[in-house]
């Protein structure tokens, strides 16, 4: 058998990519990184740049005016980003996950409406949890019914990442209460539609500068063609869009680890300790070695789920979940170790290890936690 060694590799676009990107991110949005986290604002800088680059949305195809990049490109943006501010990498991951829903479900019609603003730099956020429904994202008690030619919408989404700076929100809602999971439909809600508002930001332990609001809908009323596929539909739309998402979430995982990584290997060459520096501890050598293993199994783990999804395989539930699971928890791992390297230096923010620990954990909380992720792939395995 002749083996192609060029077969399991990225292609040259991938790596141009992944260079442009590294470029853009080291000079537009890393000098602002502290400051977004520091001051709880909106990455504004990072926006402008995304959009006028186009790596804002990559993932939006070419008949709606987007890059029609495939899913590894989108996470190797997402990646890229995330390595020099995680805030900013939300911008991309929510335009992913707010527009997923769309691509895969929605009318013809109604992706002429939406994904062409996204592509010129309109964001789109993700509506899906509740206070009383998060894991459980079935028990959720927003309502939609129809009122002629209209839907009326009326409930409150939490954890809405983005929210009060996108255009655009993906909302699933209760349309039949009696069928539970089969009950729920998906919806495009715009910023302006009467009876919808945004409420006060919530404060966090990390990826300040990225505003995570509460959704109220009160007598919501939107044109009945906003529906995303089929009434019913929209659980399943739901679960199927987070097959194609959670790799990236795993791809700013795996972006914080690789800053965090960079920061320690930097630092630990150049502090000095018992006439040396630090680095040429062999205690020290053996972490930075455990952090590097770690965040490349993890990155190689990201790149195969989100290949197999562009690819459209089947029973995605798996390897989505695994590549989403490990990464964050990767992520936590090598942010603590990072701030251990750099000593008391690390616990302070002078240095952004400490950020990108804050900013690490929230990964493995949403997109599902990792004991949902774990549960998902346990069933995907016993089935």
């Amino acid at each position: 058998m002749n083996a192609d060694f060029d077969s399991y590799r990225l292609s040259d676009e991938h790596e141009a990519l992944r260079e442009a990107v590294r470029d853009l991110a080291e000079n537009e949005i890393a000098p602002h990184a502290a400051d977004v986290d520091e001051h709880a604002r909106y990455p504004v800088e990072a926006r402008d740049a995304l959009v006028k680059a186009g790596f804002h949305a990559v993932h939006i195809p070419e008949q709606y005016g987007g890059e029609g990049a495939d899913e590894l490109a989108a996470c190797i943006v997402i990646e890229e980003v995330a390595r020099v501010c995680a805030s900013s990498s939300l911008i991309p991951a929510v335009n992913g996950l707010g527009s997923i829903p769309i691509l895969l479900s929605a009318s013809e019609e109604l992706k002429q409406q939406v994904l062409p603003s996204i592509a010129q730099g309109a964001g789109i956020s993700y509506a899906l949890s509740e206070r009383e429904a998060g894991s459980d994202a079935a028990s959720m008690r927003t309502r939609a019914r129809r009122d002629g030619d209209d839907w009326v919408l009326d409930g409150t989404k939490c954890w809405i990442t983005n929210a009060g700076e996108s255009t655009w929100y993906t909302v699933m809602a209760v349309t039949d209460p009696d069928k539970r999971a089969n009950g729920i439909s998906a919806f495009v809600v715009h910023k302006d539609d009467p009876g919808f508002e945004v409420g006060p930001k919530e404060r966090k332990l990390g990826i300040a500068g990225s505003p995570t609001r509460e959704i109220y809908f009160q007598g919501c009323r939107i044109p009945g063609d906003r529906i995303i596929g089929a009434e019913g539909t929209g659980f399943k739309t739901a679960l199927a869009t987070l097959d194609h998402t959670r790799p990236t979430i795993g791809a700013q995982a795996v972006g914080i680890a690789q800053g965090a990584l960079d920061a320690a290997i930097a630092y630990a060459k150049d502090r000095k300790q018992f006439g040396k520096a630090i680095a040429e501890f062999q205690g020290l050598q053996f972490m930075i070695a455990d952090m590097a293993m770690k965040v490349e199994g993890a990155r190689q783990l990201v790149y195969v789920a989100a290949a197999r999804a562009e690819r459209g395989e089947p029973n995605l539930g798996f390897i989505s979940s695994a590549a989403k699971c490990m990464a964050s928890d990767v992520a936590m791992s090598v942010t603590t170790d990072a701030v251990q390297i750099f000593g008391g230096a690390g616990y302070t923010k002078d240095f952004p290890v400490e950020r990108m620990m804050r900013d690490a954990k929230i990964t493995q909380i949403y997109e599902g936690t990792n004991q949902v992720q774990r549960m998902v792939m346990a069933r995907a395995l016993l089935r």
